[in-house]
């Protein structure tokens, strides 16, 4: 895949990602207008992040790094027969490992909420919801998965938009659900949870069939001793860290936000959410869409493409990972009070979710680069290092955890729960420079000539954005003053002016959209 080809793939994947994302603002707006950020919300925030933990292990993080290369290089040889034949036996396989880690989970759901979420023990109503709908929500690992193994076939083939949109239903039966059915629950919120289970469900209908035009509809077959079976299980043991580390540290924020005050848990969740825009729109599509590239340079033995791919990866990745995260620093609190603040989500609710939106807004460009740069190691089939690096990161994320958040904790400071986010960011940025440093030692990547002029511009741009949009804040005055449409548009027209300066401090600085296609 050339690097136009790439490009296109990724502008592809991110429209596709954009209109989920847009669906997930859409649910997330109704849902804090309908359940606020109280005790029921922090129950199904702590139900909800435990299959999307594991989602990042059986679905689209460590399961999706040892099987789109392990798949790659069955494809590269030609031979169709050996492709569809260790497509059966790894459906197979994640289908039955998926299922029996469902099922353990919702006959141990008590005992798993009360060891990630202790703090719930003391809230017996609290802890008794959130196992509730732990039980309900945890088959929706099993869909996921399912899904999570189609999408990698077709990125595999350079199908991306179908897998990316796929995420649009998923949000949209959500927002159905909370509509439509929370006044059949005594318990309105276990509407969300049910919701959860028919979106995998709804997402794998859409999603399966599109194997079968492509001829590789599989039919699971259970051998766990057949050989691909055992070199994508062999790859994915060191990566069940390595590529959910964020998550991971998540999990460790949600142990230590079960300690601090009522809705500490709901504004880390919305927080995450905002984040998880650029993110998702970036530099998830970034990574998904290198690493089959990635993957078919290393068996094609070819180190130089290999290497420039991932230079253009990183190159895009800061281009649009600086600018969204300053931009979510300098108006964290009107994005927050315009998208969520109304009906039972309270204006101090959006002050506590901005201090967490800033704090964790500044690991953005790390979190994004990571999603480049581990592919750049599971293309080659090494999952050693990256969970070298992980292991690392996450006891980096404890300690930062322990140390900025107890002191504001116990001296009973407002908004203790930035400091979850605060570590998280900062655990971000040491995975990046592992990964980065690792690279360097192996001589696998080599930067192509222009770099501290490409980093020079990047500032330029950045120092235009924030004069004009700590220009506008100031002429505006207060967002929460104005009336909801006019926060819309207002918002978003200080958006539209940062990127405009953005863009113009590039252009006049030398850079040319040209450089999107090539490095250099």
């Amino acid at each position: 895949m050339s690097r136009p080809r790439l490009l296109r793939s990724t502008a592809v994947f991110s429209a596709m990602t954009f209109l989920s994302r847009i669906a997930g603002f859409a649910r997330d707006v109704v849902q804090a207008a309908l359940f606020g950020a109280g005790s029921a919300t922090d129950a199904f925030t702590i139900a909800y992040r435990i299959p999307n933990y594991l989602r990042r292990i059986f679905a689209e993080g460590s399961f999706a790094m040892a099987f789109v290369p392990t798949f790659s290089a069955i494809k590269e040889s030609g031979d169709r027969a050996a492709l569809k034949d260790f497509l059966d036996h790894i459906a197979g396989a994640l289908f039955a490992v998926v299922w029996l880690v469902s099922g353990l989970g919702m006959l141990a759901a008590p005992l798993i909420v009360g060891a990630i979420a202790p703090g719930t023990l003391n809230e017996p109503g609290k802890f008794e919801l959130a196992s509730d709908m732990l039980r309900i929500v945890f088959p929706y690992l099993g869909f996921i998965s399912m899904v999570a193994l189609a999408g990698g076939v077709l990125n595999s083939f350079g199908r991306f938009g179908l897998p990316a949109v796929t995420p649009v239903l998923h949000n949209l039966m959500l927002i159905a659900a909370m509509l439509f059915f929370t006044g059949y629950f005594d318990v309105p919120i276990m509407a969300l949870a049910w919701g959860v289970l028919a979106a995998g469900f709804a997402q794998l209908l859409l999603l399966w069939p599109a194997l079968g035009r492509l001829g590789l509809a599989p039919r699971p077959r259970i051998n766990f001793r057949h050989e691909g079976v055992r070199r994508v299980f062999k790859l994915m043991l060191p990566t069940l860290f390595s590529s959910s580390v964020a998550q991971f540290n998540l999990i460790v924020g949600t142990l230590f936000a079960s300690l601090l005050v009522t809705g500490s848990q709901t504004w880390l969740w919305y927080s995450d959410r905002l984040v998880e825009f650029p993110l998702g729109l970036f530099g998830v599509a970034l990574g998904t869409v290198i690493l089959p590239h990635l993957s078919s340079r290393f068996a094609a033995t070819d180190g130089a493409g290999f290497s420039s791919a991932l230079d253009w990866g990183l190159r895009q990745v800061l281009l649009l990972a600086l600018p969204a995260a300053l931009g979510l620093v300098l108006l964290a609190e009107p994005v927050v009070t315009t998208v969520f603040e109304r009906g039972a989500f309270t204006a101090l609710d959006s002050t506590m979710t901005a201090y967490a939106v800033i704090a964790m807004s500044l690991g953005i460009p790390f979190f994004m680069l990571t999603k480049v740069l581990a592919p750049a190691f599971f293309a080659r089939q090494d999952t050693k290092t990256p969970m070298k690096a992980a292991i690392a990161t996450v006891v980096a994320n404890v300690v930062l955890t322990i140390a900025i958040t107890t002191p504001l904790w116990l001296t009973g400071t407002p908004g203790a729960h930035a400091g979850i986010a605060l570590a998280t960011a900062i655990a971000g940025a040491v995975n990046a420079a592992l990964l980065w440093r690792y690279l360097k030692r192996d001589g696998l990547y080599q930067p192509s000539p222009g770099w501290g002029r490409h980093l020079l511009r990047l500032m330029a741009g950045c120092v235009a954005m924030a004069v004009v949009v700590l220009a506008l804040r100031a002429w505006i005055g207060e967002f929460s003053a104005l009336g909801e449409w006019m926060r819309w548009g207002v918002l978003l027209g200080v958006v539209g002016a940062g990127a405009a300066a953005y863009g113009a401090g590039l252009l006049l600085t030398g850079w040319r959209p040209r450089e999107l296609r090539f490095a250099g």
